[in-house]
């Protein structure tokens, strides 16, 4: 199974409409996915709703992608925290990602997919090479679809490399 986390818990973020257009173009090359908003997960701690989660997606998972914003230079802290209280074995440890970064800004959070890279690797994960940064994000959409053809293009190229990574 395909997993697409939005890495932000922010309500109603670019961030989760890049993550649905990437469910749709999944579903579009017949390949199931699921999709996880951190919106309103406690992520401070262990907990009953947070292993739930763990169970339901991220263990099941065998690939993920990873659509995180830029929030100073870097992840957001809700994803680093989701990690931090993760059973890094079970769901994380020989699984492979995929990293998309969003910001409103021009560079895309590269530098947020690098420290992201780091943070995988050390959790044993195989990261797709492929790391694509998305700018102007707001720019982008009409309505629930992204519409500039050069990011559908490029995200669809990704998606196929990965596919057969």
């Amino acid at each position: 199974m395909y997993l697409i986390i939005s890495g932000t818990n922010r309500v109603d973020s670019n961030t989760i409409r890049v993550a649905q257009q990437y469910q749709v173009l999944l579903n579009k090359k017949q390949i199931d996915s699921k999709l996880l908003s951190l919106e309103g997960l406690n992520v401070l701690e262990r907990n009953p709703d947070f292993i739930k989660v763990e169970n339901e997606f991220l263990i099941p998972a065998q690939k993920f992608i990873f659509i995180s914003p830029e929030y100073n230079g870097s992840i957001p802290g809700v994803l680093k925290c989701m990690f931090d209280i993760s059973d890094v074995k079970k769901a994380w440890a020989g699984k492979k990602a995929l990293l998309t970064g969003v910001s409103t800004g021009r560079a895309g959070n590269l530098r947020g997919m690098e420290d992201l890279t780091g943070i995988l690797h050390y959790m044993r994960v195989i990261v797709h090479p492929d790391k694509l940064p998305i700018s102007i994000v707001d720019k982008l959409f009409i309505g629930p679809n992204i519409v500039d053809k050069s990011t559908l293009t490029a995200i669809n190229i990704q998606l196929d490399e990965f596919i057969d990574f």
